[in-house]
């Protein structure tokens, strides 16, 4: 691996490699970085970029400006990427020969102790990725009924006594501070169950996907393939979640997100939206895992858009 490639700690790309490879760039093509952050995938874009090609790059943390190079040939958005045709549109631009996603949070974002997302740090109970919204991880603990809590703990964090955590949650909240994440741990650790930095990770992991909408940007982003990419375009998603993976799995497979029961008597459906190009989702190889432990529950899909 060429480490000059990622001049900076802010995050190292997963899946290079094999991401790059997945997007079949061509020299003079237009591509997107939904998730531009510390700008290692959209590097490897460039490289094989001509004078004539184009990056979008999108990223609704606003540090992540910080990590454009001066390359005239990328245009950044400063959104979130579940707008992304509207964007497109707005710059002129009806169709895209690539969309590269990159799901989850950067290494920046976990080290940076304020911003609320990691259980290593003292901050405040934040996790926004775009800190121009309102809705905070204390905001739905204060807010949230113990049912919304209990579905978010077990959906998204799959922690496994999520009933509990959340009545107890409910039974405490007006009684214990919990803006901050030392005192949100201290608030449930009554009901942490087996190793604690695992139980945490778990949680801060659903408060995250909730306060973000994940999944609900996910599926606009992935419903707006069709109509962007243009005939034989791919698109390569990298996600760190079982149920991010399970979404992109469905939807390449069958242009739609509803799961098909197997049926063996029923007539074949044909998918006439996307090809896979992996049958199975590609994983880190033991080099990169040494390397990069993040890198360990990352699965990439490339799929493309057929004629």
């Amino acid at each position: 691996m060429d480490t000059g490639l990622f001049a900076s700690d802010y995050h190292i790309p997963v899946l290079f490699y094999e991401t790059i490879d997945g997007l079949n760039i061509k020299p003079d093509g237009i591509y997107v970085d939904c998730t531009f952050g510390g700008g290692g995938h959209s590097k490897g874009i460039l490289q094989h970029l001509n004078e004539k090609g184009r990056l979008i790059a999108f990223d609704q943390d606003i540090d992540a400006q910080n990590n454009l190079q001066d390359d005239q040939r990328i245009l950044f958005i400063p959104q979130n990427f579940r707008h992304i045709q509207r964007f497109l549109r707005l710059h002129q631009i009806d169709h895209v020969d690539g969309v590269l996603a990159d799901l989850g949070v950067s290494s920046h974002q976990f080290d940076e102790g304020e911003r609320g997302f990691s259980i290593r740090f003292a901050g405040p109970l934040d996790m926004r990725m775009d800190q121009r919204q309102e809705l905070t991880a204390a905001l739905i603990i204060k807010s949230y009924s113990e049912s919304q809590l209990h579905k978010l703990f077990e959906q998204y964090g799959e922690v496994t006594n999520a009933k509990t955590l959340a009545k107890h949650i409910v039974q405490q909240r007006a009684h214990l501070p919990f803006t901050t994440i030392e005192q949100f741990k201290a608030l449930i650790s009554p009901v942490v169950k087996g190793n604690p930095n695992k139980y945490l990770a778990q949680v801060f992991q659903a408060l995250r996907m909730e306060v973000n909408d994940e999944m609900g940007a996910l599926k606009e982003m992935l419903s707006q393939l069709a109509v962007i990419l243009k005939p034989g375009g791919r698109a390569a998603i990298i996600t760190f979640h079982s149920i991010e993976d399970r979404m992109v799995k469905t939807f390449f497979k069958q242009g739609s997100f509803e799961e098909q029961p197997e049926n063996p008597f029923a007539t074949s459906t044909k998918n006439e939206v996307f090809l896979l190009v992996n049958k199975k989702p590609i994983t880190a190889t033991e080099q990169e895992l040494k390397r990069n432990t993040r890198s360990r529950s990352a699965k990439l899909r490339v799929a493309e858009r057929m004629s």
